[in-house]
């Protein structure tokens, strides 16, 4: 059963509203970080398929209306960025994404070594690796028609694409408990249940221009993405929204000495990637995960238990041990396994409850933008040079 865009709005609301219910009902959802529409989220999946194993009818969400919100998304992010302050953390930044090239290395290791010792071809060991769990659906996608047509994978596509989706469930819902506990004294302890400081206000009436400035780098991403279609190099398109929002707010905004109020991109920036988490998960149709992953379940138990080993112990430790280092170690284990919106989505839930990170955010943010799928295609592409996957 398709549903147009306001439908698929109506069950991107429920969606949400589900999982604030679950969040009242079991405080310890909010307490580990997760966002509320992966709770509501991965209830209404499992709904839905109850639904279809039943044989009833199913709903089906538009993609046609997901896809504008996490560009909206990206846009706030990048209409955030202030690259005076991120400079002075360049240190940081260049860490990052050390640990991020090394963790893309790690990831195919264990991948192939594990499909190796299954019996099973290597290109799936890299399927369950960086190709799907830093990639993401973009870069699998990619990658998965390329594996089908010039290696011979049966079904490599549907592989990349139910190994992408199963990492954003795990890394929307364990991105947080990786990180629960760090931070010593600046976080609290692990079982601290002190209220979350209460939200900035924005000012109703920079809204409707902040949002005009959103909606302008979305149109400017819309407009950009076809041009780069045909490029070696497969980009996410949320890329260009972010880009389009760095530049607009350096390059134009700040020399006017008019960037935009923060309370009113936080509202925006909530409010989009709220209802395109909702989307996403009410997209999840688990009966087809569960019959195409076979293996992949396996490895991509392995993938979790080793990247959150890394963002724990290694991210936070190198990050500096402190607050922000903790919601790096968050947001690096979240956009590792998952996807970059599901990293965000979980920062900003440790925000709300420990006060803001926006340098922690920009770093996680511009690292999984911008570095690592040009890195994650490179690292890929000399890999695949080695005899062991000649065809």
């Amino acid at each position: 059963m398709a549903l147009d865009a306001v439908g698929s709005l109506a069950v991107a609301a429920l969606v949400i509203l589900l999982g604030r219910a679950l969040h009242r009902g079991f405080p310890a959802l909010t307490r580990w970080h997760i966002p509320e529409p992966v709770s509501g989220g991965t209830a209404w999946a499992l709904g839905v398929a109850l639904l279809h194993l039943a044989g009833a009818p199913v709903p089906e969400t538009s993609a046609a209306i997901r896809e504008p919100m996490l560009l909206a998304f990206f846009a706030t992010v990048g209409l955030s960025a202030d690259l005076r302050q991120l400079l002075q953390g360049g240190a940081l930044l260049a860490r990052f994404a050390l640990l991020t090239v090394a963790l893309i290395l790690a990831q195919n290791a264990l991948g192939v070594g594990l499909a190796l010792a299954l019996g099973l071809d290597p290109l799936i060991g890299l399927l369950a690796g960086s190709v799907t769990l830093v990639g993401g659906h973009g870069t699998g996608a990619a990658f998965g028609a390329l594996f089908a047509r010039d290696y011979g994978l049966p079904a490599a596509l549907e592989l990349a694409v139910a190994a992408s989706t199963l990492g954003i469930v795990i890394g929307g819902l364990l991105a947080g408990p990786v990180a629960r506990g760090l931070g010593g004294g600046a976080f609290g302890p692990a079982g601290d249940d002190s209220p979350p400081p209460p939200p900035r206000r924005p000012d109703e009436a920079a809204l409707a221009p902040t949002l005009a400035l959103v909606l302008l780098c979305v149109a400017a991403a819309l407009a950009l993405v076809p041009l780069a279609r045909n490029w070696p190099v497969t980009l996410p398109d949320f890329l260009w929204a972010l880009l389009a929002g760095v530049l607009l707010r350096n390059l134009i905004l700040a020399p006017l000495r008019q960037p935009p109020p923060p309370p009113a991109l936080e509202a925006l920036s909530g409010v989009t990637l709220a209802l395109f988490l909702a989307l996403a998960m009410a997209a999840l149709r688990l009966w087809e995960l569960v019959a195409l992953a076979g293996p992949l379940l396996l490895l991509l138990a392995a993938q979790t238990l080793a990247t959150a080993l890394f963002a724990r112990w290694l991210v936070f430790h190198v990050m500096g041990r402190d607050a922000e280092a903790a919601v790096c170690a968050a947001g690096f284990f979240g956009f590792a396994i998952g996807s970059t919106a599901t990293a965000v989505a979980t920062m900003r839930e440790m925000e709300n409850r420990h006060g803001p990170m926006p340098r922690a955010i920009l770093i996680v943010s511009l690292t999984a933008g911008l570095f690592v799928t040009l890195a994650n295609a490179l690292l890929l592409s000399l890999i695949l040079v080695l005899p062991l996957f000649a065809r």
